[in-house]
C-alpha cells in the first residue's frame, strides 16, 4: 500500500489484506537499518485476525521516499501525518528499538489518538557507543557485523520465524545492506543511531502518554539491556498508566528469536481495553 505523506510516497505493508479504516489499526515502526519486513509474522497474523496493519518503511528507507528522519521528533511527526493520510483516527503503535522511541514520542503527541503503545527492545536514554557511531559512519559493513552479533542470542531462529533453514545472521546482514543502499544520499545507519543517541524526551513523553503500555524486553539483549528500560517502566507506573511487561529469554530481535511469544504477548495486549 502506498500513501502520500508530506508529499512523498510511503510504503506500508498491510499483511496481505485490504486496508479498511473502519477496523482497529496497528502501526508497526522498525528500528535502525531495518524496514517493514522485520514484522512479517506479527503483521500477517493481525491482518488475518481483524486488524488493519500499517507496517511502514520510514521515510528515506527502502520503498518510502522523502528525507530520512534526523531525529526521533521528526519521525514522530511523520507517524501523525501517516495516520492522517490513511484516514485513521485512532491506532495502536508498536515500535522496535529506534522505532520504540518514535512510537513513544508519537504517542505522547497524539494522546487519545493512540489506543495501545508497545515498546519492543526499548531503553531510555538509548545511548550508542562512540565506537559504533564512528563505525556506522566510516565502516558501515563492520558496524553491521557488530550489531548483528550483539543483537542476537541465537543464530538458529525457530521455523515459525522465517522458515526452516533460515540463516538469521546472513538474512539480517543482507537486509541491513539493502536498507543502507536504498538511500544513496544519506547514511541512514549513522543518522538513525544519532537520533537514538540524542533523544532526550523519554521521561516527559511517557508521562504524557494516555494509553496502556506493553514493554517487550529481551533478557539477553546487549543492545538495549532490560535495566535501561526500567526508568520508563517506573515513570509509566508513577503516572498511572496500565503497564505490562513481557520478558523474553532472547536478545534484541524478539520478533524472530521468540516469534510466537512475541506475537501472543502483542495479541493479548491489543485485546485489552483501549486507552
Amino acid at each position: 500500500m502506498i500513501l502520500t505523506v508530506h508529499g512523498h510516497p510511503t510504503y506500508c505493508y498491510t499483511g496481505g489484506k485490504p486496508f479498511d479504516a473502519a477496523r482497529p489499526t496497528v502501526v508497526f515502526i522498525h528500528g535502525v537499518l531495518n524496514d517493514h519486513s522485520v514484522w512479517i509474522l506479527q503483521s500477517r497474523y493481525l491482518a488475518n485476525h481483524g486488524f488493519n496493519v500499517l507496517a511502514v518503511d520510514l521515510p528515506g528507507h527502502c520503498r518510502s521516499g522523502g528525507e530520512a528522519p534526523a531525529s526521533v521528533e521528526e519521525a514522530a511527526d511523520f507517524i501523525g501525518a501517516l495516520l492522517d493520510a490513511a484516514g485513521v483516527q485512532r491506532a495502536a503503535l508498536v515500535g522496535h528499538s529506534w522505532g520504540s522511541l518514535i512510537a513513544l514520542e508519537a504517542a505522547s503527541r497524539l494522546r487519545e489518538r493512540i489506543t495501545h503503545l508497545v515498546l519492543v527492545g526499548t531503553a531510555f536514554p538509548m545511548k550508542v557507543s562512540q565506537a559504533l557511531l564512528d563505525a556506522s559512519q566510516n565502516d558501515p559493513e563492520a558496524a553491521l557485523r557488530m550489531v548483528n552479533v550483539f543483537s542476537r542470542s541465537t543464530l538458529a531462529a525457530p521455523p515459525s520465524a522465517l522458515g526452516p533453514g533460515t540463516w538469521v545472521y546472513g538474512a539480517s546482514m543482507a537486509l541491513g545492506r539493502r536498507v543502507l543502499r536504498s538511500n544513496p544520499k544519506v547514511n541512514v545507519f549513522h543518522r538513525g543511531f544519532l537520533a537514538c543517541d540524542r533523544y532526550a524526551n523519554g521521561e516527559q513523553a511517557i508521562a504524557q502518554v494516555t494509553c496502556p503500555v506493553l514493554f517487550v524486553l529481551g533478557a539477553q539483549d546487549q543492545m538495549t539491556q532490560p535495566r535501561a528500560a526500567q526508568g520508563l517502566v517506573e515513570k509509566a507506573r508513577a503516572t498511572g498508566k496500565t503497564v505490562q511487561i513481557a520478558s523474553l529469554p532472547v536478545g534484541h530481535h524478539q520478533m524472530t528469536e521468540t516469534p510466537n511469544e512475541m506475537l501472543f504477548a502483542l495479541r493479548d495486549f491489543l485485546q485489552a481495553p483501549a486507552g
